[in-house]
């Protein structure tokens, strides 16, 4: 149970700081009022019928998608969102990517992966204390 907790928090951390390195928009990146309300935020799995519970999920607005999983190393894929559709790319393989629900409480999807499509219930992922110097 602590070492989950300590892998959990380091994963936080590990999505913090990324997402913090990048919160300057490139010029590319939409303007904040056309963004979807997921990007830039840190996503953490509350239930899904293939994916860890823990695990992070962040949409960057440069279309980098960072995932990290409390079981293994982060990774890194892509994402875009054309006339309202989500794809996700993940290890190679692209993904129709559907949302189910997005609002403050929660960002739940489903991805169609080759064979079963997969749900994802996310919530907004808790904000690590910050230390002080």
């Amino acid at each position: 149970m602590r070492r989950e907790r300590r892998v959990r928090a380091s994963a936080t951390i590990v999505a913090a700081a990324i997402l913090s390195a990048c919160s300057r928009p490139p010029a590319a990146a939409p303007p904040p009022a056309e963004r979807p309300g997921f990007v830039n935020r840190v996503w953490r799995v509350e239930r899904s019928t293939a994916v860890s519970p823990g695990t992070l999920y962040v949409f960057l607005s440069d279309g980098t998608l960072v995932v990290a999983s409390p079981n293994g190393k982060p990774s890194l894929g892509t994402w875009k969102r054309e006339v309202g559709k989500l794809t996700m790319v993940e290890e190679g393989i692209t993904y129709a990517v559907d949302i189910l629900r997005l609002d403050a409480a929660g960002f739940a999807i489903r991805s169609h992966n080759p064979g079963e499509p997969v749900d994802i219930e996310m919530v907004p992922a808790p904000s690590p204390p910050v230390e002080a110097r």
